[in-house]
Formats: structure tokens, C-alpha cells, sequence
């Protein structure tokens, strides 16, 4: 196993004799690192493109659910107002309405029994 330091791919470093610097030697076997980056660089330019596509779906999405809970709390605030009137007008006028709505009922019941009484015979 090659020295992690030094490698054994197509790019290895060797210390100059007595300094700090670092010599690069290339492999030329594997010279074509130029074309490999720039195909990483194009990717790496797409996917900025993608995360900006997606960050501006997404403050599109977000506004679309603000003005969504803006309408819907309106849409709320008017049911209620309506509620409101409706409770009150009912009160006005007094339980007629109510009563209006048993006697039909009773009606109804008497006459589907006396049909059945009927029909009968």
C-alpha cells in the first residue's frame, strides 16, 4: 500500500531535497484531469442552477400559502360576522320559526298515519 502522503494515482508529490516545497509530477496517463474538472465545473454550475430553481419554487410556494391563510382567515372572519347577524335576527323575531317547523312536522305525521290507517281497510 502506498504512503498517504505521497499517493500511488496519476498525481504524486515528492519533497524537494532540503525545503518546504512540494513537487507535483503528472502522470501523463492520466493527463486528461483538465477535462474531468471542467465536466465538475459544468455539473457543479447545473446543480446552482437547480438550487436556484428551488429556492425561488419555494418563495413562490410560500407566498402562495400566505395570501391562501389571509383569504381563508377573511373567508372566516365573514362566517362569523354572519353567524353573528343570523343568531341575532333569530332572536328578533322570536322562536315562530321553530314552532312553525314542529307543527308542520306533527302534520306530516298525522297524515302519513291516517294513510296507513286507510289503507288498510
Amino acid at each position: 500500500m502506498a504512503h498517504p502522503m505521497y499517493g500511488s494515482g496519476p498525481l504524486r508529490s515528492r519533497n524537494a531535497a532540503g525545503s518546504d516545497e512540494i513537487q507535483l509530477r503528472i502522470d501523463p496517463v492520466h493527463g486528461d484531469l483538465d477535462e474531468e474538472i471542467d465536466g465538475l465545473h459544468s455539473r457543479v454550475r447545473m446543480l446552482k442552477g437547480v438550487a436556484q430553481e428551488i429556492n425561488s419554487e419555494a418563495k413562490f410556494q410560500n407566498d402562495f400559502l400566505n395570501q391562501l391563510q389571509m383569504t381563508l382567515a377573511k373567508a372566516q372572519a365573514g362566517v362569523k360576522n354572519n353567524m353573528r347577524r343570523l343568531n341575532k335576527s333569530i332572536i328578533q323575531q322570536g322562536s315562530n320559526h321553530v314552532l312553525h317547523v314542529v307543527l308542520f312536522a306533527l302534520f306530516c305525521f298525522l297524515v302519513v298515519y291516517l294513510l296507513s290507517k286507510f289503507s288498510r281497510r
